[in-house]
């Protein structure tokens, strides 16, 4: 309780205020002293009914004096609610009950309301929980080193209360009778005998009694006590000989030996721990080899010391062997000791015994009439080898006294090629070891040529077997052969890979030697006739089935603007891990959703269709088996914008019209005829010397004109005749003369006679640009001129038709233009 003394009530109404901030909801007990909280009981049975009452002496509450006391009840930090009264002298009285308290361990206050808070004013805690469980499985240890007495046993449930747990024993006057354990509760116990015991530290189910609690040859009577506030369990009694219970070393092992005249028989010598030799003691034998599953165990043997005999044992066998020794007591408590240490022995050998099973394959040689042979057999079973194999030995007869048959094969593996005349059908085999040589197994070299079996089938027998099944063929059978060989390995490698079934009846066979997980097995089966081998039936199997290792890798074979051809690789059987199931295509734009389709195993490309085109795809394939499914990695292509049809056509037409613009470019650039006969040249009137010529020039002659034609106007032209160079071709340029000015046209005139009109004529075609002008020969009449034109003495088309006199020189191709105007001139 918070006191203030002699202090002022603003002293104490701070104080409070503090209080209360640091209270909380229902703060510290700042009053205790005013109030006191009593309960029914602070320990209950689990989920039982509590009652409480809270009594608050108002006098007692500095603060309180004055006002209404509310009295309410926090269960841990739970409300709970409760009855108020008021008390004699003053106070105030509540009481509370719960009628199931479900907690293991709460504390209950009785808190004041002051100021619109609850503050504590008292508390109770309160426990529950369960009387103790019974301790179970009491069993106790006598150590011979120090005779203490061990005993340990089994803890109940949890009581969740604190428990106290006591070791108990106590001598008993009078002997008990025989039995595997002896009851106790037909004896009392006197008043005046003594109890002790031992207790468990820590927390521990066990606890050791001392040697001068203990009375030895004599019973005694243990249980275990465990005590709480609500009850007291006891374990079951045990009523014991502390000696009948003592643990005892064990024996040691010295000789062991073989018995020479009985060879599967052997003598084993041991003594006894020390500090036994004058007990009574049952001992037990033990011993395997190390390839066997369980020990044999020998009982009955007599506790002293001595040597024992054993028979049965293998020859040239290595075993273990081990000894323990109890004290023969007729309790069924009696303890063993340990096992001796573990002492090895390997019996001694003979000559090996039994028939070898034996498979073979042979074929005829390439030359010298040989026979090819291929013999594989089964290394014989422990019990008939009777020792360490050293070799084989493969002849052509059986050994007879006195000699040696000839030895084709004589080798320490399980196989041996070897070659043997043509026709021979038998051969033997035999195995040694240092003892001596097995009788020779007979090897008939049958042909492989008889009914074969029907309905074969492998199924996983286990993570390293194989189950085979097959039907029984109509025929009787001696034997069946089974082979089988890993995929990925060459043939041959392993030439323990077979085995031979001689159940006539059997139609199952398990495989367990070299079968390995997610690996693929080529399996064959022949069954065995009398006088012949049948032909083999041949299946696949995965002992275990995994997802791929990897998935094939995509190729493009093929792509248009709609569909895309893919092709992939099987993938190698070592990175398939099973059979595979499917095959399944994934593609997907940017836009659209992902799509997929499913592939047979038995093809190796797939046409994609549907497709956008000039789109760009992401493709990958995923390969599936039974047990799972991998990706591969994506390939990415892109559409195309045409099909290879449309895109030949197009650079069809494309490359014809190339080819008729360059042949006309060509010959527009290179053919001066072409140019001429599509585009000529017109000469421009305005320019022709005939336009500027001044008639001054002319001589002052009468013209006359010609009685013989009709009277009318005549076409006059000026005719300017150009020398053509000999060898050069009309229409091109002398190279000398390509730079230099052309030369003006220079007219012509001729009289003939005094009544003649006088003709003037001019060329002016651009294809005679650049030629030299004729020379001005002595006047002459031109017969080989003559006019096309309408007929009359307008302009017209002037050409020469025969050739002029051989004094001019050459014309060529001379044509008068038509676009200039003739002109008729008559003499004055």
């Amino acid at each position: 309780m918070a006191r203030c003394g002699a202090g002022t009530p603003f002293l104490l109404q701070l104080s409070l205020l503090l209080l209360l901030h640091l209270g909380g909801e229902c703060g510290p007990s700042w009053t205790l002293g005013c109030a006191s909280v009593t309960v029914g009981s602070p320990i209950v049975p689990l989920g039982s009914a509590v009652t409480a009452s809270c009594t608050v002496q108002r006098e007692l509450c500095r603060g309180l004096e004055q006002g209404k006391v509310r009295i309410r009840w926090m269960l841990d930090n739970k409300l709970v609610a409760g009855s108020q009264r008021q008390g004699p002298g003053g106070t105030e009285v509540s009481n509370l009950t719960l009628p199931r308290f479900n907690h293991t361990q709460a504390r209950l206050w009785c808190c004041v309301e002051w100021n619109g808070t609850k503050q504590r004013v008292g508390m109770a805690e309160i426990r529950a929980g369960y009387p103790p469980a019974k301790p179970l499985n009491l069993s106790c240890v006598l150590n011979l080193s120090d005779y203490g007495l061990t005993c340990q046993w089994e803890q109940g449930t949890d009581s969740h209360l604190p428990t106290s747990v006591v070791l108990k024993c106590t001598g008993k006057p009078h002997p008990l009778p025989e039995g595997p354990r002896a009851h106790c509760s037909m004896f009392h116990r006197s008043r005046a005998q003594e109890v002790t015991g031992c207790t468990p530290r820590g927390g521990h189910s066990h606890c050791t009694v001392p040697r001068q609690l203990l009375q030895l040859y004599r019973q005694m009577e243990i249980w275990v006590s465990a005590t709480n506030a609500l009850g007291t369990a006891e374990s079951e009694h045990l009523c014991i000989d502390p000696m009948d219970v003592a643990k005892l070393d064990p024996p040691t092992l010295h000789s062991i030996q073989s018995i020479p005249f009985q060879t599967d028989c052997i003598a084993l010598a041991w003594d006894l721990a020390r500090g036994t030799e004058h007990m009574e003691l049952q001992c037990e034998l033990r011993y395997r080899a190390p390839k066997d599953p369980a020990w044999a165990l020998v009982t009955g043997i007599s506790g002293r010391a001595g040597i024992a005999q054993r028979c049965g044992f293998l020859f040239g066998t290595q075993y273990h062997f081990q000894m323990r020794c109890r004290r023969n007591s007729a309790s069924a408590l009696a303890h063993w000791s340990e096992w001796s240490p573990c002492r090895s022995y390997t019996t001694h050998e003979k000559a090996p015994t039994g028939k070898l099973d034996a498979w073979w394959g042979a074929e005829p040689a390439g030359t010298g009439g040989r026979l090819e042979v291929q013999l594989r057999w089964k290394a014989p079973q422990q019990q008939e080898a009777n020792g360490r194999v050293l070799g084989y030995r493969v002849t052509l007869s059986p050994r007879r006294r006195g000699r040696d048959p000839p030895t084709v094969c004589n080798t320490t593996h399980t196989q041996c090629n070897f070659s043997v005349p043509a026709g021979t059908r038998r051969v033997y085999l035999s195995a040694y070891n240092a003892a001596g040589e097995s009788a020779p197994t007979e090897v008939v070299l049958l042909e492989r040529k008889g009914q074969p079996l029907a309905g074969l089938r492998a199924v996983p027998g286990g993570e390293h077997s194989l189950w085979v099944h097959w039907e029984a063929p109509l025929a009787p059978v001696t034997a069946y052969v089974l082979e089988w060989q890993r995929v990925t390995v060459e043939p041959g490698h392993c030439s323990a890979c077979w085995q031979m079934e001689h159940d006539r009846a059997a139609t199952t066979a398990l495989i367990q030697d070299g079968i390995e997980p997610f690996q693929r097995y080529n399996i064959s089966l022949y069954p065995l006739y009398e006088s012949t081998v049948g032909v083999p039936v041949h299946t696949t199997a995965y002992s275990q089935q995994k997802a791929p290792s990897h998935a094939p890798k995509l190729h493009l074979k093929r792509i248009s603007k709609s569909e895309a051809e893919l092709c992939w690789e099987s993938l190698p059987v070592d990175m398939q891990n099973g059979f595979i199931t499917s095959y399944t295509i994934f593609w997907a734009n940017r836009i659209t959703d992902l799509a997929s389709a499913t592939v047979n195993t038995s093809l190796s490309s797939f046409v994609i269709r549907g497709l956008k085109p000039s789109t760009l795809y992401k493709v990958h394939i995923m390969a599936s088996t039974a047990a799972g499914s991998t990706n591969g990695t994506s390939l990415t292509l892109v559409t195309k914008v045409l099909d290879d049809t449309e895109i030949q056509f197009l650079f069809l037409t494309l490359g014809l019209v190339f080819v008729v613009i360059m042949v006309l470019l060509i010959c527009f650039q290179k053919n001066e005829r072409m140019k001429e006969q599509l585009w000529p040249s017109v000469p421009d009137p305005a320019n022709s010397s005939l336009g500027k010529w001044v008639p001054a020039a002319v001589p002052q002659e009468p013209l006359q004109v010609l009685v013989s034609r009709e009277p009318g106007p005549a076409g006059i032209s000026t005719v300017t005749v150009l020398e053509g160079e000999p060898g050069k071709q009309q229409g091109k340029e002398h190279p000398a003369l390509a730079a230099a000015p052309p030369a003006l046209p220079r007219p012509y005139v001729r009289q003939e006679g005094p009544e003649e009109p006088v003709q003037y004529a001019r060329v002016g075609a651009a294809g005679y640009r650049g030629q030299r002008l004729l020379p001005e020969p002595g006047p002459w009449f031109y017969e080989n001129l003559r006019g096309r034109g309408d007929g009359g003495g307008g302009a017209g088309d002037w050409e020469f038709l025969e050739e002029p006199p051989a004094t001019f020189p050459l014309l060529q191709g001379l044509r008068i233009g038509g676009a200039e105007e003739l002109h008729e001139c008559r003499a004055d």
